[in-house]
């Protein structure tokens, strides 16, 4: 099926509204925006969405903006003049969706968060994007990603025993990015079902430590915490990065003993540790780690990157090359498959990655990166034409 031949985008004709800053409400929105949503974002007149001023490298536009708000129009308004408010209650009048990360208890005292706006507009669905959800003694915390994986215990999963370091990725801002978007879906449906909106509330705290279930049970459970020990897991063994006779870096994993057997017998050619009973389990292997880590390194000593793939490969073996962000730029999984797209940005254009999910119903390409109140005058002036007041 050719582009031309797809339907629309399945949230065509949704409209949403992102209070929003910084990363956490913005993904979410970008998310409902390669979805084919319209995605007014409602900035402030000081410069806006503060993630703007981050850095300036993307034409002029700061890395994390022009990756989170593809897509969208900017809306400049003053929530707290009159003028300012009666036109985003305007726009929230004609909207399907409102999305909000404003900084703790700023909604609620403009009366924007999601249960004083389902009180107002019952088919609304609104969302509030915070650090640590609905009551608790720290709903009120201010809460940036650094902050919260220190709290739900991410951190202490990352690096090694001795020096534990945040993961790279703001995994917390992301994932509650991406619950939202995924609740707001779930309501968009329950909406057709019922004709009624809802009020949701996703805390970056419960999805970090929702995505930490399996370490809690380990803990729980298991009477002590994953230790954590690099570029490896906690839970499997071997697993782990190895240095390869070019200097490059290979990484190798098992995740069952069957997978074990075959690393040891076909790629390491030591059938001895295949048939070690010491090595038959992997809590036992666990236990054995840097053994086995010596034996792999000391393979991997002697053989390219690109034997050490092939040896794997043939055994059917996971493998992948440490790569760095920028080797990541020109890789052929998405060079070869077209993943890159010019999208338009305030000072210019760059290359953007289309949205993850492919469709062969729909298609959908990335739209302009907005730049502050670029679209003011025409968002009001169709609210006039509409007849809201």
């Amino acid at each position: 099926m050719t582009p031309e031949d797809r339907g629309s985008p399945p949230l065509d004709g949704v409209l949403v509204i992102g209070l929003e800053q910084a990363v956490s409400g913005p993904h979410c929105t970008r998310q409902l925006a390669d979805l084919g949503a319209r995605v007014i974002k409602v900035e402030n007149q000081a410069g806006g969405d503060f993630a703007r001023s981050y850095d300036d490298v993307v034409a002029g536009t700061s890395a994390h903006f022009a990756w989170a708000n593809r897509g969208k129009e900017s809306v400049v308004l003053d929530l707290k003049d009159p003028v300012g408010r009666q036109a985003l209650e305007q726009l929230v009048a004609t909207a399907d969706v409102l999305v909000q990360n404003l900084a703790p208890g700023a909604a609620a005292r403009l009366g924007l968060d999601a249960r004083s706006l389902l009180m107002r507009y019952p088919r609304l669905i609104a969302v509030d994007v915070s650090g640590y959800g609905r009551g608790g003694p720290m709903e009120s915390a201010r809460a940036y990603d650094l902050l919260v994986q220190a709290e739900a215990g991410s951190c202490a999963l990352t690096g090694t025993a001795d020096a534990r370091v945040k993961p790279g990725i703001p995994l917390a801002d992301i994932g509650a990015g991406m619950h939202a978007a995924q609740a707001v879906l779930a309501a968009l449906l329950q909406r057709e079902r019922t004709g009624s909106g809802s009020a949701l509330s996703v805390g970056m705290f419960d999805v970090v430590t929702d995505w930490a279930g399996w370490a809690l049970n380990q803990a729980r459970y298991g009477g002590q915490d994953p230790v954590p020990n690099g570029l490896s897991s906690p839970m499997v063994a071997p697993y782990g990065a190895y240095r390869t006779k070019d200097g490059q870096v290979v990484v190798l994993g098992t995740t069952n003993d069957g997978e074990w057997r075959r690393l040891a017998q076909q790629v390491l050619d030591r059938a001895d540790l295949a048939e070690d009973p010491r090595y038959a389990r992997n809590a036992d292997r666990v236990l054995r780690r840097p053994e086995l880590d010596e034996a792999i390194a000391a393979w991997t000593s002697r053989h390219s990157l690109a034997e050490a793939r092939a040896a794997a490969e043939q055994a059917g073996l996971g493998h992948a090359r440490l790569n760095t962000v920028s080797d990541v730029l020109e890789h052929p999984q998405l060079v070869e498959r077209d993943r890159w797209c010019d999208t338009e940005c305030p000072g210019g254009s760059f290359l953007s990655l289309r949205p993850p999910v492919e469709s062969d119903t729909w298609d959908v390409a990335p739209g302009p990166v907005p730049a502050l109140g670029q679209h003011t005058q025409a968002v009001l002036a169709e609210l006039t034409d509409l007849g809201v007041h």
